[in-house]
């Protein structure tokens, strides 16, 4: 079952940024420190804000087996972009147990769902090159590249 998340899902979200983290250190440890990418305090605050649904993954006992954190996106009167709404994936994950499952592809429809319910024109994400797996799946998926980020290290 696919919900949406609340404070009571906050230490299993914890846990779960934990390893998307570390899947991003291991990529580049130039560039990601061990850490996460949110606090708990941080979390309760993005719970309350509408304009950043976090779906939640849930098996019979209502444990989390994944998130998905999303963000309404819109350039209204923008010089250069248009108007559009879109519903950005900042961070989808699923538990490493559980991988394999489909509960990716059950929190990428959720999200989807959510974007054409909200009107959204689009559906965006970034992947790290570095993150083979997630970028496997985002294509199975039907995700296209958008636009491509290049560095250079000096």
């Amino acid at each position: 079952m696919i919900r949406f998340a609340t404070e009571k899902d906050i230490p299993k979200i914890m846990d779960l940024l934990s390893q998307v983290d570390l899947v991003h250190h291991n990529g580049r440890p130039d560039i990601f420190k061990i850490g996460t990418k949110y606090s708990s305090d941080e979390l309760k605050v993005l719970l309350a804000d509408k304009e950043r649904p976090i779906l939640v993954a849930v098996d019979e006992n209502d444990s989390v087996m994944g998130y998905c954190f999303c963000v309404f996106e819109q350039h209204v009167n923008n010089s250069v972009l248009t108007d559009i709404k879109t519903l950005y994936i900042d961070d989808l994950c699923v538990d490493e147990k559980l991988r394999g499952k489909h509960i990716g592809r059950q929190l990428y429809d959720a999200a989807l769902k959510l974007a054409k319910e909200n009107g959204c024109y689009n559906l965006t994400l970034n992947v790290w090159s570095c993150n083979q797996s997630a970028m496997r799946f985002y294509e199975s998926l039907g995700l296209k590249p958008q636009k491509i980020g290049m560095e250079t290290i000096i």
